[in-house]
């Protein structure tokens, strides 16, 4: 997809499997683990009390942010009948929009009760 290939391996130190938890999942669990007077390596703690100070950059979204459909949203969709109207009006991506719609016409979800 973006050209990068996972590769799933043991670390050559310890032989075991790394896990990479990033971005605010990561900042939570760092702080569940690596919580103010616990036991810890103290290199394992600076590298938890660094993620602390990450924001995540202006114009960076994202990757799962998971907004159900509700049927007034699908009532504005069906009755603009344009991904692109709909998105603006609705407050999602012309794509949302209009996979919603295809699949409400080809009866893969069911119409807003009312349609």
């Amino acid at each position: 997809m973006a050209g990068v290939r996972r590769t799933v391996g043991r670390n050559a130190r310890d032989d075991i499997y790394n896990v990479l938890i990033a971005m605010e999942a990561g900042q939570r669990l760092a702080t569940d683990l690596y919580y103010p007077g616990c036991l810890a390596l103290a290199r394992k703690q600076a590298a938890a009390d660094s993620l602390a100070s990450w924001v995540r950059p202006a114009g960076m979204r994202s990757a799962y942010t998971s907004r159900r459909w509700t049927p007034d949203e699908d009532r504005v969709l069906l009755r603009l009948g344009s991904p692109t109207t709909a998105a603006e009006v609705l407050g999602r991506t012309p794509q949302s929009c209009n996979l919603r719609m295809w699949r409400l016409r080809s009866g893969q979800v069911p119409l807003p009760s009312g349609q």
